[in-house]
C-alpha cells in the first residue's frame, strides 16, 4: 500500500463517525503517536463551525496543509502515526497524500441516522449537529484508486477497531 518505511493512517469520515475513538485505538495497539486533526484548525475555523457555519474549501486548505506538514515531519523522523481528519473530498486527500507516501486512509462508514443520534448526544465539542448535513453533502467517499480502505461501523468500538487493525499495515 505504501512506498514509505513508515505508515500514517488518516482516519477519515464525517463528524460523529468515531474517528477519534478508532485513531486512539490504533495508536494504542501499534504504539504510534496520535494527532487529533481538529487541533490543527485555526481559531477562526473553530469559531465559524461553532456558530453553525460550514467551512469552505478556502477555510480548509490551510488546515489540510498543516496536517500534511505534520505527516511529512513524522515521515522524515521515521515515525509511524495516526491522525484524524474528515478528509471529505478527494482533493483534500490528494493534498494529504501527494508528498507523503506513508499515508493510508481509513474511511469510517456510518449511517446518517446513527451519526445524527451520536451528535445529538455529544457534549463539549464545537461542531454542532446542524453541520452534519453539509458534511454528508460534501463527502466524496474513498475511491478504489486511493491508498486506503473503508470500514462499515457496525457493532461496538472493539469490533470496529479489530476490523480496522486487521487492515492497517504494521
Amino acid at each position: 500500500m505504501s512506498t514509505s518505511s513508515t505508515t500514517t493512517v488518516v482516519v477519515m469520515g464525517v463528524s460523529g463517525s468515531g474517528k477519534t475513538t478508532v485513531a486512539e485505538g490504533i495508536a494504542a495497539a501499534r504504539g504510534w503517536a496520535f494527532a487529533e486533526g481538529d487541533e490543527f484548525h485555526s481559531p477562526a475555523n473553530v469559531a465559524k463551525m461553532a456558530s453553525g457555519t460550514p467551512l469552505t474549501d478556502e477555510d480548509r486548505w490551510p488546515w489540510l496543509r498543516s496536517i500534511a506538514a505534520w505527516i511529512a515531519a513524522r515521515e522524515e523522523a521515521g515515525e509511524s502515526v495516526v491522525v484524524t481528519c474528515s478528509a471529505l473530498k478527494r482533493a483534500y486527500r490528494d493534498l494529504l497524500a501527494r508528498d507523503n507516501p506513508s499515508v493510508v486512509f481509513c474511511e469510517l462508514e456510518v449511517p446518517a441516522e446513527v451519526l445524527a443520534q451520536r451528535l445529538a448526544q455529544r457534549e463539549g465539542h464545537y461542531m454542532p449537529a446542524s453541520l452534519l448535513r453539509s458534511q454528508l453533502d460534501t463527502l466524496e467517499g474513498l475511491q478504489p484508486d486511493e491508498r486506503g480502505f473503508r470500514v462499515p461501523v457496525r457493532g461496538g468500538p472493539d469490533r470496529v477497531l479489530a476490523e480496522v487493525l486487521s487492515r492497517v499495515p504494521a
